[in-house]
């Protein structure tokens, strides 16, 4: 089988083959027929075979079996055998083959040949392709080729070093003497590799740093006569000499001036040169300009250096190049916490930026947007970011809302202005708003009562005009539900706009409208079957012209949704429609209720990653909550909720009752007696639920321990539910009479670092499907641990409330705790993923764990 006769015929072979068949069957003839030829030794036909073996590896064919040939070739005295068999195993090995031992030799030999080029063509495999081994067999031929005469031989050898210290960085001394030398050298090659070198084994090691800053002022020296030297056709890049040189010479200068005061002063001077002298309008140019900010950025630059390093970023941003003006966002966005005042002189540029075609642009100039938000700017950021939320995409708009109304609650100049900043939010976006900031929207509303009239007008003309935006609806229910009597009432407004006024007929209007809107959800029309129970309250009240006939309207409607489909639904409208008879009960329940407590929004990762005011966190919240129906809960950064408490629930249920558990006042509920025993409410309460109460003696704040967020979650169980292993709400006369608690077995569910992670679950005998979990975090190496943020998601058939955390700082052999709450349907099993943060010793620590060690039939049987 003779193949063809050299590499031209068989290229020209290929090419006139018309089907991709036809070309394998070309090839496949050739491989057979160069194998055959590798058996007869001939040293021209093996040159030829060769050649044509490495057109069929760059088509992609199987070429391996060339590489004993390769090495025969590199063992030629002729030159091109020699150049022709490196290229081959440059091509087919790579450094994890066994054969490469062997190519160990010829690599030695050729280091000491006579001919540059020979030495050149071992020096350039070597760089390519070396390995551990080699790197350390060879080092000492590389470092004695760095002090040769020859500059072609001393820029190869160069890299090879940088070859060699990253695959061995313990050679790293081999290389240090010889380096400084390459330092000194005129020619551009020999430099540009030896600062390459340098700033390579700088990175990997700051004695070697230490070691190389006494060169600072000659690399100053290098880069002025670079600026300053007239034109060099040898160099010359578009006008500018070897801007190459110049960026990787910067570089260096970056690692030497870093916390050093002493290097960062000499180098001051030629970075400002370079920065006023250097043309801007080739690439090359901004290349070197790129790199000098950088520099200036990183060293112990004096501020008005910095400042020029921003506003060359600024001028960045207008260049015409995308490239250019994304590098300028994504440059400002790592400094902005820097240096704000100068990167707020480029705002409108950046504002200009969130208009651009590209999305990463616009993405990277909408983190910057975030980040320069303050208390002088907050009206003209926000008024631009609400323009853009109208037309953004809609990837943006759930982190955009969000940090809207971050910024507005934080640098808010007053509440009437953040409460109009939330409602466009949610008239532009309302599907894109998290449950956190419609808690919050809903808290600031209940605790600023002279804008009650005012919000509830602009969300009931707002809901009238639009029933598509989720969160705009469910905020409108809650607040007309709540504030119906003041809706009612009528108001002025401070701008003088004429208020149409609204009737009690017009309300429940909407709210039926709302139920037979296409977009209405489950929760929506819970929040409407809440709200029409809360407004038949408010109506009575005010005792409006139609309030028979609103009253009827409105128990029409939850009978009629009292065979609902949905379980949620029906069990509501049972339960309301069977409140809604008693009376005296009706006005008890569903009064007011008290304002939530004030708490911080949460923090969380949002999509662009980047909170309010440069204040970045990487806690990612991923907690499912078991919401009041009538309040979406917040939660913040712990994972503590931020809705209303458990005390103002049971406060708002059983009212003076629950206000006698708690020592915090906002459990108390307005207009309750304060000595009147809790058991008739509780008594006429829990009939609702074809249930026979315990009795409950009355008992005072005073003999009770304090209340606490770890205990909450399982009282409001234990009270509607009785449960034998639930705490007494009133320690008995003698302890004898109190039945023994069960032993609660508890389950280790992360060991690491010195944190251990301990999971206790109780059961309600009579609510299998509800599991109270108590987590207790302990420092278990004699060490503090601080910041543990405890975070835990469960699949989407189950749902998960967490409490606060006792505290997030472990004293050293302390314990803190945690309590949740689960709700799983029966015979689940139950499965906890949990992400958990801290810092132990000053090092911040991270991790994923998922847990499912609870036993099978914790939820009971199906």
């Amino acid at each position: 089988m003779s193949g063809h006769y050299n590499l031209k015929a068989l290229i020209k072979a290929i090419r006139s083959c018309k089907t991709l068949a036809d070309e394998r069957s070309v090839i496949q003839k050739e491989s057979a027929a160069i194998r055959t030829s590798f058996k007869e030794e001939d040293s021209f036909a093996r040159y030829n075979n060769i050649a044509k073996l490495l057109y069929i590896h760059m088509l992609g064919y199987p070429a391996h079996f060339g590489q004993i040939e390769c090495l025969k070739l590199v063992a030629s005295p002729r030159f091109a055998d020699k150049r022709l068999g490196y290229l081959g195993i440059m091509l087919l090995l790579d450094e994890n083959q066994e054969v490469l031992t062997l190519v160990t030799n010829s690599l030695k030999n050729d280091m000491n040949h006579s001919n540059m080029y020979a030495v050149g063509l071992a020096l350039c495999t070597f760089a390519n392709i070396s390995s551990e081994e080699m790197s350390r067999d060879l080092a000492n031929e590389i470092e004695k080729l760095l002090g040769s005469s020859n500059t072609y031989i001393r820029k190869k050898a160069a890299l090879c070093a940088l070859r060699v210290i990253r695959r061995v960085p313990d050679l790293m001394d081999h290389f240090v003497g010889k380096a400084k030398s390459l330092l000194q050298d005129r020619n551009h090659g020999v430099l540009l590799a030896g600062v390459t070198l340098i700033t390579e084994m700088c990175a990997l090691d700051e004695r070697v740093c230490d070691e190389f800053r006494k060169a600072t002022g000659l690399l100053v020296k290098h880069l002025k006569n670079l600026v300053t030297t007239g034109y060099s056709a040898e160099h010359d890049v578009l006008g500018i000499t070897d801007p190459f040189l110049q960026t990787k010479i910067l570089r260096l200068l970056r690692l030497l001036g870093k916390g050093d005061a002493t290097a960062s002063e000499t180098m001051n001077d030629i970075l400002a040169q370079v920065a006023t002298n250097t043309d801007s309008t080739k690439n090359v140019g901004n290349s070197i300009l790129y790199e000098t900010v950088l520099s200036v950025l990183e060293i112990e630059a004096d501020s008005g250096l910095r400042v020029m390093a921003i506003n060359i970023l600024g001028k960045f941003l207008t260049n015409r190049d995308n490239n250019i003006r994304y590098v300028a966002l994504n440059t400002l966005n790592k400094v902005v916490s820097m240096d704000t005042n100068a990167v707020q002189r480029h705002r409108n540029t950046i504002l200009d930026c969130l208009r651009d075609g590209d999305i990463s642009i616009r993405r990277r100039a909408l983190e910057l947007c975030y980040a320069l938000v303050n208390e002088g700017n907050v009206r003209v950021m926000i008024r631009e970011l609400l323009s853009f939320l109208e037309v953004a995409d809609n990837e943006f708009k759930l982190g955009m809302t969000t940090q809207i109304c971050l910024a507005a609650e934080r640098f808010a100049p007053n509440k009437r202005w953040q409460i109009d900043t939330v409602l466009r939010v949610l008239k532009v976006a309302g599907n894109y708003v998290r449950e956190e900031i419609l808690a919050a929207f809903i808290r600031l509303t209940c605790h600023t009562p002279e804008l009650q009239f005012y919000t509830a007008q602009r969300l009931y003309a707002a809901l009238s005009s639009d029933l598509s935006q989720e969160s705009l609806t469910l905020a409108a229910i809650w607040i007309i539900g709540e504030f119906g009597d003041v809706l009612l009432q009528g108001g002025t407004i401070d701008d003088g706009e004429e208020v149409k006024q609204v009737t009690d007929t017009d309300i429940i209007d909407l709210l039926e409208l709302v139920l037979s809107s296409p977009y209405a959800n489950t929760l929506t029309r819970q929040f409407v079957l809440v709200a029409l129970s809360k407004l038949s309250v408010r109506l009575a009240e005010l005792s409006t012209p139609n309030q028979s006939t609103n009253q009827d309207r409105i128990a029409e409607i939850l009978a009629n949704f009292s065979s609902n489909l949905e379980l949620e639904i029906q069990q509501r409208a049972v339960e309301f429609g069977t409140l809604y008879g008693m009376r005296d009960i009706k006005m008890g329940v569903l009064e007011r209720m008290p304002p939530p407590e004030i708490r911080a929004t949460m923090m969380g990762t949002v999509s662009e990653r980047k909170p309010v005011g440069s204040t970045r966190t990487d806690k990612d919240t991923v907690v499912d909550l078991i919401g009041d129906d009538s309040a979406p809960a917040a939660i913040n950064g712990n994972g503590t909720s931020s809705g209303p408490s458990t005390q103002d629930l049971l406060a708002d249920i059983f009212g003076t009752g629950a206000a006698d558990m708690s020592p915090s006042p906002s459990g108390s509920a307005p207009g309750a007696s304060a000595g009147q025993p809790p058991r008739s409410a509780a008594a006429d309460i829990m009939s609702l639920f074809d249930s026979s109460p315990a009795p409950v003696p009355p008992t005072s704040a005073a003999s009770l321990p304090p209340a606490n967020a770890q205990a909450t979650s399982g009282s409001l169980f234990d009270l509607v539910t009785p449960s034998s292993s639930a705490p007494s709400s009133a320690a008995p006369a003698a302890p004898a009479a109190q039945p023994p608690k069960p032993q609660l077995q508890s389950y280790s569910a992360y060991d690491k670092n010195g944190l251990k992670i301990t999971l206790t679950p109780k059961v309600s005998p009579t609510q299998p499907g509800v599991i109270q979990i108590l987590a207790r975090f302990a420092s278990t190496a004699g060490e503090a641990i601080s910041g543990v943020n405890f975070q835990v998601a469960v699949p989407k058939t189950q749902q998960l409330q967490m409490q606060a955390m006792s505290s997030s700082d472990i004293a050293a052999g302390g314990v803190e705790t945690q309590q949740m709450r689960i709700h799983a349907p029966a015979g689940a099993a139950i499965r906890l993923r949990m992400r958990i943060t801290y810092s132990r010793g000053g090092q911040n620590v991270t991790d994923q764990q998922d847990f499912s060690g609870f036993p099978a039939d914790l939820t009971g049987s199906r």
